[in-house]
Parts: C-alpha cells; sequence; structure tokens
C-alpha cells in the first residue's frame, strides 16, 4: 500500500471535520503519556457545540497518517462538557492503535478508568458513526479513511459483546435506548 503524506492527510482531515460540523474546532495535545508513540502532527480536535450537535465532540487528526495497512481509521466521542480525560482516551486509543494491534470497527479497548467523572464506562466501543454517517468516509488520494464513532461502554456491555457478538450490543444499545452522553448512565447489561 502506498504511504499518504501524513502533512495533506492531516490538513484535509481537520477541514473534512470542519465542513462536516460548520466551524473549526480547538487543537488540543497531551505532553505526557504514550506521545512518543504518536505520529508527529497528531492531535485531538475539540470542537464545542454546533449545528449538528447539543454537545462537545472531540475527534482525532492523525491516528492513522502514515499507515501502511488497511486500518485507515480515525475516532471521535461525544461529551457532555469540555474536558481533557476525553483528550486523554483518544489519545491512549491512538497510541494504541499505532503500536499495537491496529483498531478497526466493532473493536473495543479498555480505557482502564472511568471515561468521565466517577462513570462506570471504563470500556469503549468502536462503532459505525450512526447519528453522523456523512462524517464517516473522510476521502484521500484513492483511498478511504473511517472516522468511527467511539461509545464509552462498561465491562459487562463489552463482555456482553464478546459473548453475543457486536450485533447484539448494538441491538440492546437501541432497545434499552443507550444515553451515550451520560457519565452518570447505568450499565444496560443485568441490573447494574
Amino acid at each position: 500500500m502506498q504511504v499518504l503524506d501524513s502533512t495533506q492527510y492531516i490538513e484535509k482531515l481537520e477541514k473534512h471535520y470542519t465542513k462536516y460540523f460548520g466551524q473549526a474546532g480547538k487543537k488540543m495535545q497531551m505532553d505526557r503519556g504514550p506521545v512518543e508513540k504518536l505520529h508527529r502532527g497528531f492531535y485531538v480536535l475539540e470542537v464545542p457545540p454546533n449545528k449538528r450537535h447539543g454537545a462537545f465532540m472531540y475527534c482525532t487528526v492523525g491516528m492513522s497518517a502514515d499507515r501502511l495497512d488497511d486500518n485507515l481509521i480515525e475516532l471521535f466521542v461525544f461529551s457532555p462538557k469540555p474536558d481533557g480525560k476525553v483528550v486523554e482516551l483518544l489519545t491512549y486509543c491512538a497510541s494504541y492503535h499505532r503500536s499495537g494491534l491496529p483498531l478497526n470497527i466493532h473493536h473495543t479497548v479498555n480505557i482502564g478508568q472511568p471515561w468521565l467523572d466517577d462513570s462506570v464506562c471504563d470500556h469503549a466501543f468502536i462503532s459505525l458513526p450512526y447519528l453522523d454517517q456523512d462524517i464517516e468516509l473522510f476521502q484521500l488520494d484513492g483511498h478511504e479513511i473511517h472516522c468511527y464513532w467511539l461509545i464509552p461502554i462498561t465491562k459487562d456491555e463489552r463482555d456482553y459483546k464478546m459473548e453475543h457478538g457486536c450485533e447484539a450490543l448494538e441491538v440492546l444499545f437501541e432497545e434499552k435506548g443507550l444515553d451515550y452522553m451520560n457519565p452518570g448512565r447505568k450499565c444496560l447489561v443485568g441490573g447494574e
């Protein structure tokens, strides 16, 4: 596979997000943690509430810059408030994507801590962007880069997905009305 121009990749991806949300975001970077594993141009874009959503959106920019395989993905997550923990979450996902087994659609990750506040959601699920289908595909030099939705979930929801499959987890979300932006939401599996 041909290596994409990483400078062009990052610039055009940010333009893709800006066009979709109708406004520019703020570039956020961590100065600690696994930053040495990231592409030198990587950052997280914090997009404030806008015409599409009354929530903050955090989007990776450069998570898959200069990858040589077919795992060309970027992630975004909703947040009810601006919070550096979301930047940290996406930075760790990007670092894992670049150094471990690459992430992709329907994968789950162990966050290792609450995604916000003292949430029971300490894992995350990579999903199609059902609420934002027009953001999913970003084209560059004949390559498709997928922008997927990172949904904070509980360990029990992750275990449910492992036992029953990703479609069953998504059906559970729909049937029980997943409150994906609420850090205080209860687990949808069992009585927790």
